[in-house]
């Protein structure tokens, strides 16, 4: 299941209700000492009462809540989470709710010897924070059984998979190792299939040669029959497909101007008076910027970018923006809102009337957006397609900062390259939040963590916080 339906169960409960073998055992419990209880006993009901225990005991049912609990803490969950409703949850939360559910139901027993098979929910680290995805890269790299999973998170997939499994041109490939190493051992084979594809084509031309040479010459019949037999017994070997290459380019045509460029001093935010976002918020960036933010689902990350950018007013303190700063922001909801029913060039030319179509297919073609795919609906595109369009349409205006809220989601491996590669040749300042390591790696020069209504810079960059994540799992218990 990707998200976990909203009842009246506790989260720790709809965790728990997977394993169905302890909750048979544990209703059937229940129904029997129910039964003696109330003088409606048979006579049987000791002795398998008696079993029942001892099924327990094997499976060690009364350990139960605690596994549970600590997988819903790795995933997020704090102890007052766990209690609430699946109901109160936001879909994000239901779904590491899912994969809670899919951890624990498969939780390989710990007296018996039995192969599981673990089928991970796709993509399972889109809607997961850095902490969380940390977690269950380390829980997954001791699991004694074997692990399905669907995912376009390369270092997510470095530090768990040991076989990929590649899906392509209608069949499946099979590779021993990480993706770094399918990635290696996959271009060679591409290589070596090419090579023989091309000798062969050498081979058959010279053979073809020699029968058109000799096709009437009557004393070369036989020969040419045996060249003819020789050319339909060849297998058919193809040539390598070539994988159209994504491309992204940010327009950096506009003049630098120096700094101060966007700061927040001393700022104070709040929904409610009651609950503080931030206390005493400074923070500040400029037109060499390369700033990542993470932290926890819930810090405040989304709502300090709207602050950044001018959509939420501080209740207290002061935000600076430079008259020449022109911002262009970016969060998933913008490809949810694309309008499916017209075509690439007609949304923008509705968003930015007064220019000609040329134009606007330029600006699409930056993204790798041409020709057909230009004029077709929306709807009728892929979604790291329709994530491109989206691109096009925020870089139209020609923004000299930009503001991007997870934007390698639902994203395929080829494009978040090609978003990286752009942001690293674009000339003014970025600000992102991301819970892609590796993407966070290629592009970022500065990670500020959000967490306890403020914002910290990590000097050691991406390899100290992981360090600072996982003192926190040990000191937690949650691994």
């Amino acid at each position: 299941e990707q998200e976990v339906a909203g009842d009246d169960t506790p989260a720790l409960q709809s965790v728990l209700e997977c394993d169905t073998t302890r909750e048979s055992l544990l209703r059937e419990e229940r129904d029997l000492t129910a039964k003696i209880n109330a003088g409606r006993g048979e006579g049987t009901e000791g002795a398998r009462l008696s079993e029942i225990y001892t099924k327990l005991e094997e499976i060690e049912a009364d350990k139960a809540p605690a596994r549970a609990s600590v997988i819903l803490a790795g995933l997020g969950f704090n102890a007052k989470m766990q209690q609430q409703t699946t109901k109160e949850f936001s879909g994000g939360w239901r779904m590491r709710l899912a994969l809670a559910r899919a951890l624990f139901a498969r939780l390989p027993s710990p007296s018996l010897l039995t192969s599981v098979l673990l089928c991970l929910p796709s993509e399972p680290t889109n809607m997961l924070d850095v902490r969380a995805i940390l977690w269950l890269e380390t829980y997954l790299q001791t699991w004694q059984s074997t692990i399905l999973v669907v995912s376009h998170d390369r270092n997510f997939l470095n530090a768990v998979a040991t076989d990929i499994i590649h899906l392509h041109s209608q069949r499946l490939d099979t590779y021993r190792g990480d993706f770094e190493n399918f990635m290696k051992t996959k271009e060679e084979r591409l290589k070596n299939q090419q090579r023989e594809y091309e000798a062969q084509q050498q081979y058959r031309e010279h053979i073809q040669v020699f029968i058109d040479r000799f096709r009437y010459n009557a004393n070369r019949a036989s020969q040419v029959q045996s060249k003819l037999k020789l050319l339909e017994k060849l297998p058919e070997l193809k040539p390598v497909d070539k994988e159209s290459e994504v491309i992204m380019k940010f327009p950096d045509g506009f003049e630098k101007f120096s700094p101060p460029i966007l700061q927040l001093d001393e700022v104070d935010f709040y929904y409610e008076p009651s609950h503080y976002i931030f206390r005493s918020l400074s923070v500040s960036a400029d037109l060499e910027s390369r700033i990542c933010v993470v932290g926890e689902n819930g810090a405040g990350k989304s709502t300090m970018l709207k602050i950044l950018m001018g959509e939420l007013s501080p209740v207290g303190g002061i935000r600076h923006a430079h008259r020449n700063l022109k911002i262009g922001y970016f969060s998933q909801h913008h490809v949810d809102q694309l309008d499916l029913n017209i075509s690439a060039v007609e949304l923008l030319a509705r968003k930015f009337p007064g220019k000609t179509e040329e134009e606007y297919r330029h600006q699409l073609g930056s993204y790798g957006i041409s020709g057909e795919l230009a004029v077709r609906p929306v709807a009728s595109l892929s979604g790291g397609q329709k994530s491109r369009v989206a691109f096009a349409q925020m870089t139209m205006p020609c923004p000299n900062f930009y503001i991007l809220d997870e934007p390698t989601n639902h994203l395929d491996m080829e494009t978040i390259e090609a978003l990286a590669k752009a942001l690293n040749k674009f000339r003014g300042g970025i600000i992102l939040v991301s819970h892609d390591e590796r993407f966070i790696r290629l592009v970022c020069q500065e990670l500020w963590v959000c967490e306890n209504a403020t914002v910290t810079r990590i000097e050691g960059g991406f390899d100290q916080y992981r360090d600072i994540l996982k003192e926190q799992f040990r000191k937690e218990g949650f691994l």
